[in-house]
């Protein structure tokens, strides 16, 4: 028998809890349980006026912002849309069915405004990191670096000659943040090289073909990840150029230690970390183990001898070559011996006789141009030599394995988070997308693997 048509009649009154209308499974629930929001009304106070009208709920915005990056939804405008008809992103944003949801205007004004200038993502980023290190889901012993290409909210194709540099009367928010971090290590002055393009639209953000294939303007995000259970310990954008992330790594490995006390025994990255002075900034300066490939471009492919053929007497402070001669920094003789010291390339130089030289049977295969061959030894080659030492190890392969996490990380990011594209132009917008996607990726990491309690 088929039943009567259902036809929709309002009533006068609803007995309705939204509680009992969101799955007990559902993602949302998770997140909330480790999201903590008490101490974001005192940090916010001093960037309100005690005058005017009363301002939308801080915490609401910061929750549906959360919200829009667990659920890889970009826009703020449809995130507006489906916060108003999703009954469980009303629950998680603390809102009744009668409730109204901001318009998504707000979230420009305020993100621009207060929410930068009091360093509330930073905030927020490690507010949830102290969870995930009182969940005990944080070792601090390995960690793992490594860095991934976003493209700029910028039109690819109407690049200006850096030649020609910008319009003088080019005027907006992302050129005023690009103007103040020209002298930023991790950007303007990370390197002396003069991009080919700028981008009017956001001119910080670097035209870079790190990828392979077709160039584009970029900014890169970085991650300083535990390699235990693959949670982020901190995040920093930079401009995509291997100087500016490795000082990155070094920087966030400094912020970890000062904010969290905690200080890593290795760190586990690839070849674009393996440079000199990023290796002596780990052994020299931080005691800490690099299981990174070392950036060495000694080898020579002409046939000739590399500087590996070379014997070095660290306690004399030489080199001796295939026939036994010695190359020493000094051939004069000081009443007060110098200490050779690394030129401005931080590279210290050793120099054969000539003598020895033009007389040797080996030098066609040693300086067939040269009247006496010459090694370069960088002041940091001792870091060098423990980076070469540890990849003969079995701990090495085991690290090189677990680098993979990082880069899965990097695939959640694009993949279920959606930063695939920049939507925020300028570093700062750069900071606060970052930013806000590895505190969600970090809860989404807590609800998976902390089980909740059974009640009692």
């Amino acid at each position: 028998m088929m039943g009567p048509r259902q036809v929709a009649q309002g009533a006068l009154f609803y007995e309705f809890s939204i509680e009992e209308f969101v799955p007990k499974d559902h993602p949302m629930r998770g997140i909330d349980r480790f999201l903590d929001l008490t101490d974001v009304r005192p940090l916010l106070a001093p960037y309100y006026s005690a005058n005017g009208r009363p301002s939308i709920d801080p915490e609401l915005m910061i929750r549906m912002l959360l919200l829009g990056y667990c659920m890889g939804i970009r826009s703020e405008r449809r995130l507006c849309e489906e916060v108003h008809v999703n009954l469980a992103y009303r629950w998680f944003c603390k809102l009744d069915l009668g409730d109204p949801v901001p318009d998504h205007s707000t979230f420009s004004k305020n993100c621009h405004g207060r929410f930068r200038e009091s360093g509330l993502f930073r905030h927020l980023f490690e507010t949830v990191l102290q969870r995930c290190m009182d969940e005990g889901l944080v070792g601090g012993h390995s960690f793992g670096v490594d860095a991934s290409l976003i493209p700029a909210n910028a039109n690819q194709t109407r690049g200006v000659d850096s030649k020609e540099g910008l319009p003088r009367d080019l005027t907006s928010r992302a050129v005023d943040e690009y103007l103040e971090t020209l002298d930023d290590v991790a950007f303007g002055a990370a390197t002396k090289v003069v991009p080919k393009y700028i981008s009017p639209a956001d001119p910080a953000a670097r035209w870079t073909g790190a990828d392979g294939g077709a160039a584009y303007f970029a900014y890169s995000t970085n991650y300083m990840v535990d390699l235990e259970n693959a949670v982020i310990v901190d995040v920093e954008p930079t401009a995509p150029i291997r100087p500016a992330e490795a000082r990155a790594a070094r920087d966030m490995i400094d912020r970890v230690h000062e904010r969290f006390g905690m200080k890593p025994d290795k760190l586990v990255g690839d070849t674009g970390y393996g440079s000199a002075e990023m290796l002596g900034g780990l052994v020299e300066d931080r005691q800490i183990e690099p299981h990174i490939p070392v950036w060495d471009k000694s080898k020579r492919t002409d046939g000739t001898f590399s500087r590996e053929d070379f014997a070095y007497d660290p306690v004399a402070d030489n080199y001796t070559c295939p026939n036994g001669k010695v190359l020493q920094t000094y051939r004069r003789k000081f009443t007060k011996p110098r200490k050779p010291n690394g030129g401005k390339d931080g590279f210290i130089r050793y120099r054969a006789s000539k003598h020895d030289c033009e007389t040797c049977p080996l030098k066609p295969q040693c300086c067939p141009k040269d009247h006496g061959r010459r090694l370069m030894r960088s002041v940091h080659e001792a870091a060098r030599d423990v980076a070469r030492d540890i990849r003969k190890t079995d701990a090495y392969m085991t690290s090189f394995i677990e680098r993979r996490k990082v880069e899965m990380l990097f695939a959640h990011l694009k993949q279920y988070i959606g930063l695939r594209m920049m939507r925020l132009r300028g570093p700062k917008g750069a900071t606060e997308q970052f930013q806000l996607a590895a505190t969600a990726q970090n809860l989404r990491k807590l609800a998976k693997l902390v089980p909740e309690t059974a009640p009692t």
